[in-house]
């Protein structure tokens, strides 16, 4: 029963980030006057032969690795994105679960331990100025993420996420009195999850691929997988905190957002990525959570 219920978890999750990959490729495609994957399957079974490819890829470890972490990290990586669906409100089976804001705020703190050991664990310097990279820049914009969910938590007067969505369906959808909150939630996401233009920790000009550069094969499958997973949990986060709910329309809008700024923006420096965490973002937020204690107690 447990493999079962593992695999109707995972499997879901599995076919989204695959759908997704092809989604992005030909979004960027597009932008670029570009063709995209049109030969394996007329391009639908790109991601297929790009999983093959991975999988039976020879996986070769450092000399000086400390195994058992190295190849922890990206189980944990993938573990941890997992992780935030179970609280997902979707479909009949809701789950009730009156800490859910928290239990987010928990879970994507979380996720930096699996970029940190998987710097350290590889002995490379490359991946550890990586690893050390994205970990600053994560903690930088959860602090925004986390006054943003609590800005939503005040007018609901809840931090369950289905009631959450609920109470915008008899009220005000949050989009309307949180704006700027939902501008910056979605770039704080951006953020988060090292995407364009916020890709420092990844900046293969920079870092050779950044934290996961000495990882092949399924290791770095798992952290490419556990980026495009935190991707779909955030975007469905999104219409959660300010659409009512979850709806996979609002869902795909946002994921196009993700696309559509990585083909149009150029990449930060990295004193200017933690100058707007700092310095920007975080006052934004937390003028936003002020206005929003003040709109609540009056």
């Amino acid at each position: 029963m447990i493999l079962v219920r593992f695999l109707v978890v995972v499997l879901p999750v599995l076919f989204a980030v695959a759908i997704l990959t092809l989604f992005e490729r030909k979004v960027l495609a597009a932008a670029g006057k570009r063709v995209g994957p049109n030969v394996v399957g007329y391009g639908f079974g790109q991601p297929i032969a790009d999983a093959l490819k991975l999988l039976t890829k020879e996986t070769i470890v450092p000399t000086a690795a400390d195994k058992v972490l190295y190849f922890a990290a990206p189980v944990i990586s993938f573990g941890l994105a997992l992780v935030g669906f179970t609280i997902m409100p979707v479909g009949s089976g809701v789950v009730h679960f009156s800490c859910g804001i928290l239990f987010v705020l928990a879970v994507s703190g979380l996720s930096v331990y699996g970029v940190i050991l998987s710097g350290w664990a590889s002995n490379s310097r490359y991946a550890f100025l990586g690893a050390l990279r994205a970990a600053a820049q994560m903690v930088s914009y959860e602090v925004s993420l986390g006054l943003i969910l609590l800005s939503n938590c005040l007018f609901a007067s809840t931090m369950d996420l289905h009631l959450l969505g609920l109470w915008q369906v008899h009220n005000v959808y949050l989009l309307v009195p949180l704006a700027p909150g939902a501008v910056l939630f979605f770039l704080s996401a951006l953020a988060e999850t090292n995407r364009p233009p916020f890709d420092l920790p990844e900046a293969e000009g920079e870092l050779v691929a950044g934290y996961y550069v000495e990882y092949a094969s399924a290791g770095f499958a798992l952290f490419f997988i556990a980026e495009y997973t935190n991707i779909i949990f955030l975007s469905a986060l999104w219409g959660v905190l300010f659409c009512g709910g979850f709806s996979p329309v609002t869902a795909v809008g946002v994921m196009f957002g993700f696309i559509w700024v990585r083909s149009a923006y150029p990449r930060y420096r990295y004193d200017q990525l933690m100058r707007l965490g700092w310095k920007v973002f975080l006052p934004l937020a937390l003028a936003l959570f002020f206005c929003s204690f003040v709109i609540t107690v009056l």
